[in-house]
């Protein structure tokens, strides 16, 4: 099938066309073939294969491919690869041709112009983006073949053939597998869309021999130079895409934390980026000053927390914008192994006055900039601060206990241990996380002071739990914890403060349209897995529980899949809030102790009950409007509609609250 001009071969042989192409260059050992195997293939062959699917033609090869090499394809939905190709470029051609419908000229330059654009796909996995792309495009030109027609009966000719070539389509993968189901997925598309234009203009482009394929490169794309495999003419259009491998930092293996170090090693704190921040460099590099253009599917981590100052500077200071954004959402794709994930869809261009496009789910939204947060809001990068930069007391990590379990006790325990040592009593607290407060069930801790350690341990109950918290201490690997084996009395980190205190939690459904926090009374001792602010005035609580709070935590905090992460340093600490007067102060005191009364008001119910979105008392949904009005009357005597809104005033005055510069703070949030 490889053989042109065939001498002295038997006459069945030319059944069988020549094909060329590559598909049979290589010599292949033929596998010796059981009665199944054999009969499999021929039921193979008598299947109708001409409407595959290219998508499911990548999930079918999926579910045979060794299972080593499955992390490594890609196999996305037609319907999200969509979500890239539209608003990256389709959505542009499709525009020129509904205004050139009646112009003659104005069809045949954007046909032209499709000649002359190439996309590439630097991990293109078994090229699903690279086949639907191909298709549109020759779609959209079969579209203006068939509009010039109507408008001449005579232009038919002046074409023969589609003019769109697989050699205008590029791409990277790093199997080899995948690599070769690209190339032969875009000869069967290329058939496809052949078969389409017989069928609506009544030329038959010969399917065999094959031309060339699409340039598709097995090899690392981290390392490859992507102008060596994509070169870029002065006249042409680049559109980079594509949905590169995700690994975060903590997550490397040692050949990708080596790739890193090749791809960002003029970085700063490259080793703290997310892997797929190499696809974002290096496509940052390739298109600026150019008017190619990218656009990557992302995890989301890179568009919130600290990997934003990590990353997007060294993006926007080569004078690149972001042209359109998907926020959050789940990312599924066709494969029999389907691994959905929670991702952004971020598209980079030159930076122009052009207008932006911000997509969610079920909307489009124009605007005049998006920001590295997916904010329709300024550039303006948020920094880990040490310290609040507004009028706002410390806020701390609760207490963790590092004692394997034995210093907490459940109702039950509590119980018991009461009844069996009363006395034990005065040595148990209320200990509150995240989850106790927000789903509303009870557990306790053995809480001693240093000068009634000596009592505690005459109680045997606790004086054996201590006992054991010493022990595991002891075995520990870390010297620090071993340093803290002689005050088993305690937890490993205590940050309990007396008195009353406020419970901000670390995690919060993204549904919920407040993080839901409360008051704590000061026999209370907040977690590890929350934070807390201690003796605080109330207006403080009204303040951070309001909709302006939480619309900057959306924005600048880091998530848990879609869930939002509290975070101290980056969500508090950086929470920009004007001076406040007394008399604004007394006001949101007021809202406040409102919002508490209308909580108390559902005492069986619980946070995560009350502030779910569908199940919110109308008293309280109430008062929080009625507080966020308050609040916002603090920045500005007319309240906001939208978030975009008040994320442009907080970004705004962030960047003059910072201007005169700030006590930065690089160490770990876990540990604020």
């Amino acid at each position: 099938m490889n053989t042109e001009k065939r001498n002295d071969v038997p006459g069945y042989f030319e059944k069988f066309p020549y094909v060329n192409g590559g598909l049979f260059t290589e010599n292949l050992t033929p596998p010796n073939l059981s009665r199944t195997a054999r009969k499999i293939i021929l039921e193979c062959g008598e299947l109708d294969w001409s409407e595959i699917n290219p998508d499911i033609f990548g999930s079918m090869m999926q579910a045979v491919v060794r299972s080593e090499d499955r992390g490594s394809m890609h196999y996305t939905s037609v319907g999200n690869i969509m979500k890239v190709i539209g608003p990256l470029f389709l959505d542009d051609l499709r525009m020129s041709f509904e205004e050139s419908f009646n112009n003659q000229k104005g069809l045949e330059k954007l046909r032209a112009r499709l000649n002359n654009i190439q996309i590439f796909d630097p991990a293109c996995g078994s090229g699903n983006f690279l086949i639907i792309a191909f298709k549109e495009l020759r779609r959209l030109e079969m579209e203006i073949f068939m509009r010039l027609r109507e408008l001449d009966p005579n232009y038919q000719t002046l074409f023969t053939l589609p003019q769109i070539q697989l050699t205008q389509f590029y791409g990277i993968e790093l199997s080899d597998f995948a690599h070769e189901i690209a190339i032969l997925s875009l000869w069967l598309a290329e058939h496809q869309m052949n078969v389409r234009f017989k069928q609506n203009l009544g030329i038959l482009v010969p399917a065999l021999p094959l031309k060339a394929g699409g340039n598709i490169v097995c090899g690392n794309a981290a390392r490859l130079d992507w102008n060596v495999v994509c070169a870029k003419e002065a006249e042409t259009e680049v559109y980079i895409l594509g949905n590169p491998p995700y690994v975060g930092y903590s997550l490397q293996e040692e050949t990708q934390k080596a790739d890193m170090a090749v791809a960002l090693s003029d970085v700063p704190n490259y080793k703290n980026l997310d892997y797929i921040a190499c696809w974002f460099i290096k496509g940052a590099r390739y298109i600026e000053k150019t008017n190619s253009q990218l656009a990557f599917v992302t995890t989301n981590s890179l568009c919130q927390g600290e990997q934003v100052a990590l990353l997007w500077p060294n993006i926007l200071e080569r004078d690149l914008a972001i042209s359109f954004a998907y926020k959050a959402f789940k990312w599924n794709n066709n494969a029999k192994h389907n691994a959905g994930v929670t991702c952004s869809i971020v598209g980079l261009r030159s930076s122009t006055d052009a207008p932006k496009r911000l997509y969610s789910e079920s909307t489009v939204q124009e605007v005049k900039n998006i920001n590295p947060y997916l904010a329709a809001a300024r550039n303006v990068i948020v920094q880990k601060l040490a310290k609040p930069i507004s009028e706002l007391p410390q806020m701390l990590r609760g207490s963790s206990p590092v004692d394997d379990g034995n210093l907490i006790l459940s109702d039950e325990e509590r119980r018991e241990l009461v009844r069996s040592s009363p006395s034990a009593a005065k040595f148990l607290k209320k200990l509150m996380g995240s989850s106790e407060f927000i789903r509303g069930f009870h557990r306790w801790c053995i809480w001693v002071e240093p000068q009634d350690v000596a009592e505690a341990q005459s109680i045997e109950p606790i004086a054996n739990r201590f006992e054991k918290v010493r022990k595991f201490r002891l075995e520990s690997k870390k010297a620090a914890t071993k340093e803290i084996a002689g005050i088993a009395y305690r937890f490993g980190e205590p940050r309990y403060v007396q008195g009353s205190s406020i419970i901000v939690p670390q995690v919060s459904s993204e549904r919920r349209e407040y993080v839901p926090m409360g008051f704590l009374t000061e026999d209370t001792v907040i977690t590890n897995l929350a934070f807390g602010i201690y003796s605080p005035d109330p207006w403080v609580f009204a303040l951070i529980v309001s909709k302006m709070h939480n619309a900057w935590v959306r924005a600048v905090g880091g998530r848990m899949r879609t869930d939002i992460r509290y975070s101290v340093r980056l969500c508090y600490n950086t929470f920009p809030m004007p001076s406040l007067t007394q008399k604004q102060k007394d006001t949101l005191t007021t809202h406040a102790f409102n919002i508490l009364a209308e909580r108390e008001k559902h005492p069986e119910k619980s946070m995560a009950h009350m502030y779910d979105p569908d199940t919110m008392p109308k008293g309280l949904s109430q008062a929080h409007q009625d507080l966020d009005i308050a609040v916002e009357r603090c920045y500005r005597s007319k309240p906001f509609s939208r978030d975009e809104e008040r994320l442009d005033v907080l970004f705004a005055l962030y960047e003059e609250r910072t201007a005169g510069g700030v006590e930065l703070d690089d160490g770990d949030d876990l540990d604020a």
